[in-house]
């Protein structure tokens, strides 16, 4: 089992949710995180239409707990660097912030647009592979979650009977393996959402 965030979102089978983007003008943007069988909310993430702040996201639970805070880093070394970095923090009983994974996002330049996107889990109690990286192009909604072994944990596709109608880009799948943290999965969708102009951008 490969804990994250919490254990409580670690499925024993392959879960596949669907993530629905909230319209700025009626929600504030961000989006929201179903479970593709029983249709129940299970996430909800938000951003800089809600939280009015610029490179932050909140993800939330069912009940509208916080269970990550995302931010992307800032300072004068990071504006030199090649690479910026988003951190997700989690909350302990007491609420002080816990760092558990970095997101390294390329720079804007063509040459650096072609790297991997790469995440580093930074938790000690994390006993798995600490490494991953997004292979494919989160725009198109293709693209997928692999871990160090190269193997996929998590995959975005679009739906099947929406693709066949008419592409919708503001609604789409999310399958993960059994096993692996969903919460952390999220997370990273929100950051490729923010990243990419999505809806948790202002």
């Amino acid at each position: 089992m490969a804990v994250v965030v919490s254990k409580v979102f670690c499925s024993h089978s392959e879960v596949v949710l669907v993530v629905r983007s909230r319209p700025h003008v009626v929600n504030g943007g961000g989006f929201i995180v179903t479970n593709n069988c029983t249709q129940n909310v299970v996430f909800k993430v938000d951003g800089c239409g809600i939280l009015g702040k610029k490179d932050e996201v909140i993800l939330r639970d069912s009940d509208g707990h916080d269970l990550l805070l995302i931010r992307k880093k800032g300072g004068v070394i990071e504006a030199l660097s090649m690479q910026k970095k988003w951190k997700g923090y989690s909350k302990d009983f007491e609420g002080s912030e816990k760092l558990v994974f970095c997101l390294k996002e390329p720079n804007n330049s063509c040459f650096f647009k072609k790297m991997p996107i790469k995440i580093s889990i930074e938790s000690n109690d994390y006993k798995n592979h600490k490494n991953f990286q997004i292979a494919g192009f989160f725009p198109d909604r293709a693209c997928s979650i692999i871990d160090s072994n190269g193997n996929v944990v998590a995959k975005v596709g679009a739906r099947k009977e929406l693709q066949q109608v008419m592409p919708n880009k503001d609604v789409y799948t999310l399958t993960i393996k059994a096993g692996i943290d969903q919460a952390f999965v999220v997370g990273v969708i929100a950051i490729l959402d923010y990243i990419y102009e999505g809806s948790t951008r202002c």
